[in-house]
């Protein structure tokens, strides 16, 4: 087959028709991403192709850095031309890495460029694509548009004023921009920032936090104005999780300590996490939003290059605590009691973790169609083969048709064609269930149940829209 043909990924009779007739055209809700709100308001064209292939985007440099490319050439001072070569000469020893699919589908889908990224033909895409960047088709506004988004949700911390969601909600008419809450500063309380953020915090929740009755009443205020603003997610990193349960007096004092700057112990910081996440789970019961859980991931375990790169720069790893799944289920079984299991999405950056927690899930489901879920293959497992993976621990042990699909939790304006790649993995799944008798052999039934999958799921089950829309 060729590459990147019309059917790649699409191995039989079934997977094509599904993909072609059902998924292909369907719309995109991009329901967790890390766009940044003002880019997208500014709508500045990009200079060239490194800027806005290359920047930020740590999947590449962690290429780069395999290939012996000195970080000069990744996150340095050199040239946004002679970066661009290096990643030209790197990705062609990339073969069989996600890398090369991806980059090569955004070339074609968004530049019409059909060549094969290397050293040798690097000049060329590089004067034709940035002859292109150069356009007006080109601004992020319009490379959302022209990718059928519907919905993108920022990820934004709680004591923001969201000012560019504002003016995008009153300029903006073709996609929305909505904002996804997300209290890292929070649950990051042993950094050495926590007294000043909580100041920022009371600032914009116009409440004097003293304590932990009154950092979640504050939070509670952010969670309404989030509310107002469009937001129905909150989005939560626990790299690690240990369930430690304890009694309001003694989490005060933790609050308290770690606002004086007093040193928190590693059993004191589970308490508090503990008792912060039975909150927040509360909080998204209460507004009927979806909580996400991204968990088991080892961050910047280079300490050299943290120190030099800084964080999100491609030294993170596939965490190892093999107990998270049993951590996780105590702390749903204490919300159960309480009465709080807010619809959730679960992502474990570890699939080892999946069949636990799918069917760890399916004790706490409630009336609302599948409201817990496992999240899309996320980071490291974002391949076909992840993906595969995900979609068959995700059937064998619920309802896949319920599922909510993909999101690119990226930072590109030039990843939407991950949602391309994730609907042809799930054609070609489906069409494979088929194909072995496994599934009724109906076009009809199994293209509804794509479509869903691909966009109207979404739709239905995070509440962006009103009446209809």
């Amino acid at each position: 087959m060729k590459f990147l043909s019309d059917d790649f990924l699409l191995e039989n009779e079934m997977a094509k028709t599904l993909f072609h007739h059902y998924a292909k055209d369907m719309p995109i809700i991009d329901y967790h991403c890390h766009l940044e709100p003002q880019e997208i308001y500014e709508n500045k064209k990009y200079e060239n192709l490194t800027q806005i292939w290359l920047g930020g985007d740590h999947y590449k440099w962690r290429l780069l850095r395999a290939n012996g490319i000195p970080e000069r050439l990744i996150t340095g001072a050199a040239s946004d031309y002679d970066k661009f070569l290096a990643f030209a000469e790197t990705l062609e020893k990339s073969f069989g890495n996600l890398i090369y699919e991806w980059t090569h589908l955004e070339l074609k889908r968004f530049f019409n460029i059909d060549k094969l990224i290397s050293r040798a033909t690097a000049d060329e895409i590089w004067e034709e694509a940035n002859a292109k960047l150069a356009t007006d088709a080109f601004t992020p506004r319009n490379l959302i548009k022209n990718s059928k988004v519907k919905v993108l949700v920022t990820t934004d911390d709680p004591a923001s004023d969201l000012p560019y969601h504002k003016l995008l909600s009153a300029e903006e008419k073709d996609f929305k921009v909505l904002p996804g809450l997300r209290p890292d500063h929070l649950i990051t309380m042993r950094d050495g920032t926590f007294a000043d953020y909580l100041t920022q915090l009371s600032a914009a929740a116009k409440i004097e936090i003293t304590d932990f009755d009154s950092l979640i009443e504050a939070l509670s205020a952010r969670f309404a104005y989030f509310h107002e603003m469009g937001g129905r997610l909150s989005d939560h990193s626990l790299s690690t999780y240990y369930f430690v349960n304890s009694d309001r007096a003694t989490i005060d004092q933790i609050v308290q300590k770690a606002i004086k700057n007093e040193p928190v112990s590693d059993f004191e910081y589970h308490q508090y996490i503990t008792a912060l996440m039975l909150e927040i789970m509360k909080l998204n019961q209460k507004y009927d939003w979806t909580l996400q859980l991204h968990v088991n991931v080892n961050r910047s375990i280079n300490p050299i290059a943290l120190q030099e790169i800084g964080e999100n720069t491609g030294f993170d790893t596939i965490g190892t605590q093999a107990n998270i799944s049993e951590e996780l289920t105590k702390l749903f079984t204490a919300a159960a009691h309480r009465g709080i299991v807010p619809k959730t999405i679960l992502y474990s950056l570890n699939p080892n973790d999946w069949m636990e927690l799918a069917t760890m899930m399916g004790c706490f489901q409630g009336t609302g169609v599948q409201q817990l879920q496992l999240g899309a293959g996320w980071w490291f497992n974002d391949t076909a083969e992840g993906m595969t993976h995900q979609l068959q621990t995700f059937a064998s042990q619920s309802l896949l048709p319920n599922f909510v699909g993909m999101l690119t939790d990226s930072r590109s304006f030039l990843s939407y064609p991950r949602h391309e790649y994730f609907r042809r993995v799930l054609c070609n799944f489906i069409g494979s269930l088929s194909e072995a008798g496994r599934v009724p052999d109906s076009e009809a039934l199994l293209g509804k149940m794509v479509k869903d999958i691909s966009y109207t799921n979404a739709h239905d089950y995070f509440g962006f829209f009103e009446n209809g829309d």
